[in-house]
């Protein structure tokens, strides 16, 4: 390569790089830090889509400070998304991510798994969570090229878990001692509750929303996702890290997330009695809802997507 040709790439690398570092700065700005206690922290990215903006990291993700490093719940929707989430973890202490642990399935749960490996992270995740990150890639990919844009998706690349579990896995960093525990289907195949016993603090991931009308998706299950969500009650935990919204405690995850699962599946039943067809049932009345953020949007799809699953039930 000529000099002409190598100082134009060297430029080009230079601008790829500050766009890179300013795209991150700008998403970490979308992410609201909450202290939980003085070592585990939610952080709470924002409503709405997927954008050039977030990065990807439209979700809830958190993260647990020990001696020995911080426990990062959930990567991030993008290589820049990672890095926004980790400038934001910076704030708070000097510990490096040392693991990181795949709630789930869905992109924002994993796609930023290259960032942290590359900082030296080990990445954990079940092995269903794993299965349903290769069955949707390409179409995780699509969708974040065409919503968070080519340049925010710079870097992203698929980076899958170097250690897995079937069920259930403990594990003790710091002296903190973490809980995983698969309770999918819920709202993907493999969704994993991460638990603190000592603290009784549980990272639900998408298992719980709040504040925000969940999906319900063809990949979901919403019969067993009630059962998940009663896994999780069952801890009794002081307070839920949700995978959407603010943490919460148990009453208002409930009333966000397992309330309407039963309701709509209890008023999609009768519909279905009364021989009502699929076409009409994004009619039913869901209002008791509509609180929620994204009701318009995801009412009539929740309902058409239940009715489905309760016609091979």
């Amino acid at each position: 390569m000529n000099n002409s040709r190598l100082s134009r790439a060297l430029i080009v690398t230079a601008l790829l790089l500050v766009t890179g570092a300013t795209s991150a700065r700008s998403a970490t700005d979308a992410l609201r830090l909450e202290m939980i206690t003085d070592r585990v922290y939610a952080i709470v990215g924002p409503f709405g889509n997927r954008s050039p903006q977030n990065l990807g990291n439209n979700a809830t993700f958190g993260f647990v400070v020990t001696d020995e490093g911080t426990v990062l719940i959930d990567s991030g929707g993008s290589y820049l998304g990672a890095e926004a989430i980790d400038r934001l973890i910076g704030q708070v202490t000097d510990q490096p991510v040392r693991v990181v642990i795949n709630s789930g399935g869905q992109d924002h749960r994993w796609m930023g798994n290259g960032y942290f490996q590359q900082h030296g992270a080990r990445i954990i995740a079940s092995t269903a969570a794993v299965a349903d990150q290769h069955a949707r890639l390409q179409e995780q990919l699509s969708m974040l090229g065409s919503l968070v844009g080519t340049e925010g998706m710079a870097g992203t690349e698929a980076v899958y878990a170097d250690e897995t579990y079937e069920d259930d896995m403990r594990f003790a960093l710091g002296g903190t001692t973490f809980v995983l525990q698969k309770v999918g289907p819920a709202h993907t195949p493999g969704d994993s509750l991460v638990w603190l016993p000592s603290q009784r603090i549980v990272f639900s991931g998408d298992v719980v929303y709040v504040g925000r009308m969940l999906g319900i998706m063809p990949h979901s299950n919403s019969a067993h996702w009630i059962d998940a969500f009663d896994v999780m009650a069952a801890l009794d935990p002081v307070q839920v890290v949700p995978g959407h919204g603010p943490p919460t405690g148990l009453g208002t995850a409930r009333t966000d997330t397992r309330d309407y699962l039963v309701f709509l599946r209890d008023a999609v039943r009768a519909f279905m009695e009364n021989s009502g067809d699929i076409t009409q049932v994004g009619t039913l009345d869901q209002s008791r809802f509509a609180h929620l953020v994204d009701y318009e949007t995801l009412k009539g799809r929740n309902a058409q997507q239940v009715y489905q699953e309760m016609e091979w039930e």
